[in-house]
Formats: structure tokens, sequence, C-alpha cells
């Protein structure tokens, strides 16, 4: 079985951000009709009738079913359509975060970079990197932290991630951020001391994010790709709101 090829842009240390329209095509060149269909409906809706209409908007309980209808390899990218057709705003991706289930906070999460251009939502991030919830933990620490989170925080959601398995991959742009930050790198090497002295051992990406800190590390250069298939011939895998396939 062959894996799904990323699209042009992305690189594992930092996944692009993709067009919503090109999200949405790869999205349905992968879902059958019926699924389709649905989706189709739901952002029709959720373009209608955009924002907060009564104790529940009718493309909130959309995000709800996006899981059963599409699929659970797919149901982040249908959701971040979604909510991208309502033009959520802040307080409307913030009431879905909080009283939504794991699934539909990680689609906020996803979400944030698309929708809110400035640093409004960094307390749902926050809240997010408090958690353990590893698919949780690696959605908060997409590109949207990496453009506001402030470098306290972000440095607590590296050492966050090492410390619960989530692979640092996951953090957007790290090596950018990353480069020359000795408060950083003082943190992973505390944390490594505490390992080794308890006779653990230390996180194979630890010492990868501690390379990266030193002063002058340049990004690895990303891996050329294959074009991405036409979308008759398009793989089944999962779409990535990121833009990055799995």
């Amino acid at each position: 079985m062959t894996h799904p090829q990323e699209p042009t842009g992305t690189s594992a240390a930092g996944p692009a951000l993709a067009p919503v329209d090109e999200l949405h095509a790869l999205l349905t060149a992968r879902l059958d009709p019926a699924a389709r269909a649905w989706l189709d409906q739901a952002l029709d809706e959720a373009a209608a009738h955009p924002g907060g209409h009564g104790p529940i908007s009718a493309w909130e309980l959309r995000l709800a079913e996006a899981g059963r209808r599409c699929g659970a390899a797919h149901a982040d990218t249908a959701r971040v359509l979604i909510l991208h057709a309502a033009r959520a705003d802040p307080d409307a991706l913030t009431r879905v975060y909080r009283q939504g289930t794991a699934d539909e906070r990680r689609a906020v999460l996803h979400a944030l970079p698309h929708l809110v251009p400035g640093p409004d939502a960094v307390p749902l991030v926050e809240d997010a990197l408090r958690t353990n919830d590893t698919r949780l933990l690696a959605a908060a620490a997409g590109p949207y932290a990496a453009r506001h989170l402030a470098p306290h925080p972000w440095r607590h959601a590296v050492l966050k991630c090492l410390f619960t398995g989530v692979p640092v991959d996951s953090v957007a742009d790290l090596a950018r951020r990353a480069r020359g930050d000795a408060e950083l790198a003082r943190m992973l090497g505390d944390y490594a001391a505490e390992r080794t002295a308890a006779g653990r051992p230390v996180p194979e990406d630890l010492h990868r994010v501690l390379a990266l800190t030193e002063p002058g590390t340049e990004p690895a250069t990303a891996p050329k790709t294959a074009p991405e298939p036409e979308p008759a011939t398009a793989p089944h895998g999962p779409v990535d709101p990121h833009g990055k396939e799995s």
C-alpha cells in the first residue's frame, strides 16, 4: 500500500497552510458520494447562517456529525471546512472549544490559522497545552502557536511534547523559533539531566531540538515530493487541515 504524498510546500518540521479551497478539493476527492453530499450541504448551511443563532447553530450540530458522516480519518478537515464556511470568530470558536468533544476541540485548534489573524485565540492554545491528550497537544503546537505563542509558553509546549511523547515534527516552525534560544537549550539540558539521573532514557527528539537551539542553525531543507495526484486517482488517505497528509 502506497502512502499519499505531502502537498507541495509542507515539511515535517512545519506543515504549511494549504488554502481552504485546496483542502476542500483534496477532501472531496477522497469521500464517497454520500459523504460528499453531506459535506456540501453542511458547508452551504454554514455559509448561509454564519455566526451564532440561538443556543446552538446548525453548523455546530454538523461538527458533531462529521466523524460519522465523513469517517474518523477525514473528520478534522471536514470540521475545519465547516468552521471556515461559518466564518467562526474567536467568540464562536471559544464556545465550540469549551462545549465540544476532544475531537471538536482539536478541529478548532486546526482552524485557528485559517480564521484568527491575531493572538485573540491564544488562550485556547494555552488551555490545550495543559492537557495530556497527545492529539490535542499536537494540534495546539501547530502554525497558530508558532505565530502567536509567547516565548515562555512556547518553550513549555516543546517540553510538553517531549514529556508526553508527541513527535516534535508536530511543532510548527520549530527550527526558526528554536534557533539561538539559549533558554530553551537550558530547559532541555535540565530535562535531559533529570531523566538521566532517574535512570530513564532521554527522548531522541530532545537531541534534535537541542541541536536546533545553536546560534545560526538553519532549518533542514524539506525533501522534494512527488506532485499531488489528480483527484480521479487521489489516494484515499486522510487530509491534514494544515495541508499535510498522513
